[in-house]
């Protein structure tokens, strides 16, 4: 599959469930404290670089980018689909959301403090993963924390339904954390932390905390 067809099946598929998925997931935070956990150390581990704006990369509707507001984060958006954004901005039109690509960052260097991709790398292909991070590395000054959350596993799925029944039409990607690590490793980011957290008895999510 091409680059051109994975992301026009993502971002079409996106914009179809974009207010579904907002209604659906707008709470769900509150009920992960394990979710919320995480992102606190991802908080606690960008201030203590100093203030500086922090990407949520592929943040749907915003929830975690205003989460992450919450925290005290310089956080802004980056997304897709133009749906999901214009929800975001609906949602929380106090905070800062862009319409792009993780796969053609559009940020300069050395501009961030903190990068978040909160499940949003689950629908790269592989291949095309080691230039997403080349990109992160790039945008994140010295000292720059990157937090990756996914789906841990392995294979892939096609995903034919989705928030509130509506069709879509994406690859879904299940990676070991080891597998991320690595990754991070050669995109020359020092890879701080691995974890797996377990919802669900056939759920698990696959966390990786790595700085420049």
């Amino acid at each position: 599959m091409g680059a051109a067809s994975w992301l026009d099946d993502t971002r079409t598929s996106y914009d179809t469930v974009a207010t579904s998925y907002a209604d659906l997931l707008r709470d769900a935070l509150a009920g992960e404290p394990f979710q919320r956990g995480i992102l606190g150390l991802f908080a606690e581990l960008v201030r203590a670089q100093g203030s500086g704006p922090v990407a949520d990369m592929g943040c749907g509707p915003g929830r975690i980018t205003a989460h992450l507001h919450g925290l005290g984060l310089d956080a802004f958006g980056v997304d897709l689909s133009p749906a999901m954004i214009e929800v975001a901005r609906r949602d929380h039109p106090n905070l800062r959301f862009e319409v792009g690509s993780m796969t053609r960052l559009d940020l300069a260097d050395a501009s961030l403090t903190g990068l978040l991709a909160w499940f949003s790398l689950i629908h790269v292909p592989d291949e095309d993963v080691p230039g997403v991070l080349a990109g992160f590395h790039r945008a994140l000054r010295p000292g720059g924390v990157v937090l990756l959350g996914f789906f841990a596993g392995e294979g892939s799925r096609l995903k034919t339904q989705g928030y509130g029944g509506h069709p879509m039409r994406v690859h879904v990607h299940r990676r070991p954390p080891q597998r991320v690590a690595g990754w991070l490793d050669a995109a020359g980011f020092t890879v701080d932390a691995e974890m797996t957290h377990r919802p669900a008895p056939d759920v698990e999510g696959g966390f990786v905390f790595a700085h420049r």
